[in-house]
C-alpha cells in the first residue's frame, strides 16, 4: 500500500468516476485501475462497486475512506510546512444525516458556513438516526445529525436545536370539525397511521411520547410505513391515514391546506435534533469549526 494508491482511492470516492480520477492525476485510467486493484488485493477486500454505469464505494470502502483521507491531508500537510505558498487545499467534511435534519436544517447551515469558509467540500450520506449513528460509530462520517438519541459506545450527542413533533391529518370536514371543537387527542387511537421505518428517530420519539400519553403503540392501526416523511405528507393528503412529524415537515403542507396540523401537547412535544460524534476519534479542523458553527447558529446549550 502506497500514497498514490491512496490518492487514487480518495479520489475516486470523491468523483465517483475512475476515468475523471485519471484525468485529476493526469494518469491512463488503467494506471488508475491497477492501483486500486493492488490496493483491494493488498487489504483483501473490494472498496468499490463497479457497474458499467457507476462506481460506488463499499461497506468497506467507507469504512476505510476517512483515515485514507486523514493521511493523504497530513501528507499534503507536511509537504506544505515550511512553503511559503498560501493558498489553501480545500479541505472535506463527511456528514451522515436523518431526514428531518439532513432534510431541513442541514442546506442551510451549510450554505451559512461555507460563506465563512469557502474552501470547504461536503460529502453527505442520508439515512436514518440509527444509522448514522453506526456510521458514526464506525468511523464512516466526520459527523453526524440526528433525530433522536441513542446509546452507542463511545458515542456522543450534541442536542443543538429543539423539534417539535406534531399529528397531522388530512384536510377533510370530519379533521376540521375536531380541530374546531378543541378536543385532546384522545381520537388518535382508532385513526389508521402511517409510520415511518424502524431506524427512524421520528419513530422512536412518536412511540415514546405516545406512552407518556398512555397509549400503547400496538393499540395504533398502522396501515403504511415509508421511509421517507416527504411521501408520508403525501399519503396524509391523499386520505390514507394519520401521522406524526415533525413540524419543520408539516409547515409547507399545512400553509398550503394539505393537511392539518393537532400539536400532541398545549405546550408542544419536542425532541432534540443533535449532531453526533464518535470519542475515540478526533475532529478534524474543519470539523470542529463545523461543530462549533452550528452551536453559535442556534445557541446550542451544549
Amino acid at each position: 500500500m502506497n500514497l498514490k494508491q491512496l490518492e487514487a482511492f480518495v479520489k475516486i470516492a470523491n468523483n465517483n468516476s475512475f476515468s475523471q480520477t485519471a484525468k485529476e492525476l493526469y494518469l491512463t485510467q488503467p494506471t488508475v485501475s491497477a492501483y486500486i486493484n493492488k490496493l483491494e488485493r493488498d487489504l483483501g477486500v473490494r472498496l468499490f462497486a463497479r457497474t458499467t454505469k457507476e462506481v460506488e464505494l463499499t461497506d468497506e470502502g467507507r469504512q476505510i475512506y476517512l483515515d485514507a483521507r486523514k493521511i493523504l491531508e497530513l501528507t499534503y500537510k507536511i509537504e506544505h510546512m515550511f512553503s511559503k505558498d498560501e493558498d489553501e487545499e480545500m479541505q472535506q467534511i463527511v456528514i451522515s444525516a436523518s431526514t428531518i435534519p439532513g432534510t431541513y436544517l442541514l442546506p442551510g447551515i451549510l450554505a451559512n458556513f461555507n460563506r465563512k469558509y469557502p474552501k470547504t467540500e461536503f460529502r453527505i450520506n442520508e439515512t436514518d438516526s440509527s444509522g448514522v449513528v453506526q456510521d458514526i460509530a464506525e468511523h464512516k462520517a466526520d459527523l453526524g445529525f440526528a433525530g433522536t438519541i441513542t446509546g452507542g459506545k463511545n458515542i456522543t450527542f450534541i442536542p443543538f436545536y429543539e423539534d417539535e413533533l406534531v399529528v397531522v391529518t388530512p384536510n377533510t370536514g370530519r379533521y376540521r370539525e375536531i380541530v374546531e371543537s378543541k378536543k385532546g387527542l384522545g381520537w388518535i387511537t382508532g385513526e389508521p397511521w402511517i409510520m415511518r421505518e424502524g431506524g427512524s428517530g421520528t419513530l422512536k420519539e412518536t412511540f415514546r411520547l405516545l406512552e407518556d400519553m398512555g397509549i400503547a403503540p400496538e393499540e395504533l392501526k398502522t396501515v403504511a410505513r415509508f421511509s421517507n416523511t416527504g411521501t408520508i405528507l403525501m399519503a396524509v393528503k391523499e386520505g390514507i391515514g394519520i401521522a406524526a412529524v415533525s413540524r419543520l415537515a408539516a409547515a409547507v403542507p399545512v400553509e398550503r391546506g394539505e393537511v392539518l396540523c393537532f400539536p400532541f401537547h398545549e405546550e408542544g412535544a419536542y425532541r432534540p435534533l443533535s449532531m453526533v460524534i464518535n470519542g475515540l476519534y478526533p475532529q478534524n479542523e474543519s470539523t470542529g469549526n463545523l461543530i462549533r458553527f452550528v452551536k453559535e447558529m442556534y445557541g446550542s446549550r451544549a
